[in-house]
């Protein structure tokens, strides 16, 4: 799909990934809708948005919250009139061992990463079935999600969660022309791989992820992973016998 004058709705946005694309995106005289839960923020985005000859839609708002993201979809439609592409972006999963972990811990970890998405994408699916042309709903994922990597058990849990559902859905919503997409980035320089414990190998910038989730929106690739090296060094343990794959794991305890 053309990246131009598009109505774009993207969770997350605040910072990030999130706002990385969006200003990305605001040079293509798009409507983009932005939507995070730090309003300062959103509308310092907002702001550099409209600067760069797009226009801009701030809403603040809680993913955590089901109604709230109901809304912000139809805030966005009546706005706009429809959303061509959303990129659902909004994701966290602190270093955490589970040894000493809660319940409350892994599971607000899921609703964190899984619940989020699952909020903004049934109220999206409503609104693209009823349009023409359909639309593209993305997911921003994750290489962890592929694999169970130390002390990011309830991350890569999420991740896989959101990727089989996003497998599933492609399928069925394909009949309404709506294009499922899942992107998934390894490290990149964010606040979250900034904290203790977080793996950091093959990191790359906000600005470098940018372009490749652009690209993979533009292409409607139905799963986009990068950068190579590290998808490489991913996906190759998945087909070693499970003794070695745990033992090239075992390796980002000692990291």
């Amino acid at each position: 799909m053309d990246l131009k004058d598009k109505v774009i709705l993207i969770t997350g946005a605040s910072s990030g990934i999130g706002k990385a694309v969006a200003l990305a995106l605001s040079h293509g005289h798009n409507r983009i809708v932005i939507t995070a839960r730090r309003k300062e923020l959103l509308s310092d985005v907002a702001e550099t948005i409209q600067k760069n000859g797009s226009e801009a839609l701030a809403i603040n708002g809680d993913a955590l919250d089901a109604e709230q993201a109901a809304s912000i979809v139809q805030q966005a439609v009546l706005r706009f009139g429809h959303i061509d592409i959303a990129l659902l972006n909004i994701g966290a999963g602190p270093s955490l061992s589970i040894s000493t972990a809660s319940p409350g811990d892994i599971k607000q970890n899921m609703r964190v990463n899984y619940d989020t998405m699952i909020n903004f994408f049934c109220p999206l699916v409503q609104q693209m079935k009823a349009q023409d042309s359909g639309g593209i709903i993305a997911n921003t994922n994750s290489l962890a999600g592929f694999l169970g990597l130390p002390t990011q058990g309830q991350y890569s849990a999420a991740k896989a969660a959101c990727r089989i559902f996003l497998d599933t859905a492609r399928i069925e919503l394909k009949q309404y022309n709506i294009r499922v997409l899942t992107i998934c980035p390894g490290f990149v320089i964010t606040e979250r791989n900034k904290q203790p414990g977080i793996p950091a190998s093959f990191t790359m910038s906000l600005d470098e992820a940018a372009r490749h989730i652009l690209k993979a929106l533009k292409s409607e690739s139905k799963e986009y992973l990068f950068p190579t090296r590290l998808k490489l060094a991913i996906m190759l343990p998945r087909f070693l016998p499970r003794f070695a794959t745990e033992s090239i794991l075992s390796q980002f305890l000692r990291s």
